[in-house]
């Protein structure tokens, strides 16, 4: 993370909000739901952390609108110092929660969203938010359960919903990454937007194919997680 960034989020204001709920959706990984008392719009993240000495992280916010609470995705990272502690927690805990903010937003025009891992809780907070309407979700992952929320995006998107598995396969997915499932198609809806949320090489990466395929830089937002 670059140094004007670190700055900002080590200077945001935080205030204490409850934990409402803990759920591991899979070993390792979490949704944490928490008091809300801001609104925001889909696709905006928090900042959070455990204690206001330990630099925050930026989550996606995965709830949708008209919730009346916040969720958040994370996956424990082994090496880290805060996504342990949140793993922790337990319900009541406080949590140091921001304000919502950011630019990374949906809207009802039609679109691709293209995500890796975690990446895929704004598009959650979309959905929920009512924004699914003409739109394709590309969910790449290592795994058959790296894709998280997968029932409801199945309900929500049928066909139009792709998991990409590297390193299994299975019946309804698409074996390889989903950067070769994106070089398979030679045909991609010049009209639309598309979305990348995910690691700083899976956007580069895709936003090069795309571009390579005729799609202008002006029609591709991406929101980098770290």
């Amino acid at each position: 993370m670059d140094n004007g960034l670190s700055g900002f989020i080590s200077r945001l204001p935080l205030k204490p909000r409850p934990l409402l709920n803990k759920q591991e959706i899979k070993p390792g990984v979490y949704v944490l739901r928490f008091e809300r008392n801001h609104d925001f719009l889909p696709g905006q993240v928090v900042g959070i952390t455990t204690d206001q000495s330990i630099a925050p992280r930026l989550y996606s916010i995965c709830s949708g609108t008209n919730e009346d609470w916040i969720e958040i995705l994370f996956n424990v990272k082994e090496d880290g110092i805060l996504t342990p502690l949140l793993a922790q927690l337990e319900i009541g805990d406080l949590v140091e929660v921001s304000r919502p903010f950011g630019a990374f937003l949906g809207d009802e025009k039609p679109a691709w969203w293209i995500a890796a891992g975690t990446g895929v809780a704004p598009y959650r907070s979309m959905l929920r938010s009512g924004l699914g309407n003409n739109k394709k979700l590309i969910h790449g992952g290592r795994t058959s359960d790296s894709f998280y929320f997968d029932t409801e995006m199945k309900e929500a998107f049928g066909q139009d919903y792709i998991r990409c598995c590297s390193q299994e396969s299975g019946e309804g997915l698409y074996h390889g990454r989903l950067t070769n499932w994106l070089r398979d198609h030679n045909e991609l809806p010049k009209n639309h937007m598309f979305y990348l949320c995910g690691s700083a090489e899976m956007v580069v990466e895709v936003r090069d194919i795309l571009i390579s395929k005729g799609v202008v830089i002006e029609q591709v937002m991406s929101e980098i997680y770290f």
